[in-house]
């Protein structure tokens, strides 16, 4: 797999951007199976937590072996503190990642274009932006990934004090486009098409969050896979684990 650091200028954020990605070769190491076939890449956009950035999959995953030999591109960019939306009183994020970052990645590299080949993942509050994006635009993505997701951020605007003015000051988020339960009604046509996974360690601190979750999803008729493991918590150890397993899952195979 080739590994790629690319910074551009974004037009959304009016500030320089980076972006880590992982594209397919043909030809690997010992050790690493190549992808093989002519075919355009897939694309995996994987999204990142609350403390982290756009290199922390690299650093503490095997994500580019878990990739290879599935002729799957990763996108990984950053969006600091953001959840994924568009601060009331900062940066658009919301319009880099749902929109200009899909155009740039595009015009800069040969990738499928294919909804049944593109797919989105995240952990902690990149598990809600994952799902922000697959349920707000469903007939863009094959399937999408929350690992120990915040799910329900409406029950958490208590917790984020100055981030969270920042982000939302006084605008309603219960009802909008930010709130999962609303975008479960408001796309339940989309609700069989889209495949999603959801998983959370039962000792995580959102597990509460997912417990309302899924049976909400399954109440509306979403096509949602769950998965519980008993004592996980927050880190790494299981968000390696899952995405391991989340890939040929996406895939299919």
């Amino acid at each position: 797999m080739a590994l790629l650091h690319v910074n551009f200028f974004s037009k959304a954020l009016g500030v320089a951007s980076s972006v880590e990605v992982i594209l397919p070769e043909n030809e690997q190491g010992i050790g690493v199976t190549a992808s093989g076939g002519t075919a355009l890449p897939r694309v995996l956009y994987l999204l990142h937590g609350y403390s982290d950035d756009h290199t922390i999959w690299q650093r503490r995953t095997s994500i580019e072996r878990y990739a290879a030999g599935h002729n799957l591109a990763v996108i990984m960019p950053a969006v600091n503190h953001s959840f994924y939306c568009n601060e009331q009183g900062g940066e658009r994020y919301w319009d880099y990642v749902a929109h200009e970052l899909p155009e740039v990645m595009h015009r800069f590299f040969r990738l499928s274009d294919r909804p049944e080949d593109t797919f989105v993942a995240g952990l902690s509050m990149g598990g809600y932006g994952a799902l922000k994006l697959a349920m707000n635009y469903p007939e863009r993505f094959g399937a999408a990934a929350s690992f120990s997701g915040a799910v329900d951020i409406i029950t958490m605007a208590d917790r984020k004090g100055a981030d969270w003015k920042r982000i939302f000051g006084r605008r309603k988020v219960e009802g909008t486009d930010c709130d999962l339960f609303h975008l479960m009604d408001k796309n339940a046509a989309a609700a069989k098409k889209l495949r999603l996974y959801v998983s959370c360690g039962t000792a995580d601190f959102l597990y509460g969050q997912h417990q309302r979750f899924i049976p909400a999803l399954r109440e509306k008729g979403w096509n949602v896979t769950s998965y519980e493991e008993p004592d996980a918590v927050h880190e790494w150890g299981f968000w390696d684990r899952e995405i391991a397993k989340f890939i040929p899952w996406m895939l299919e195979e």
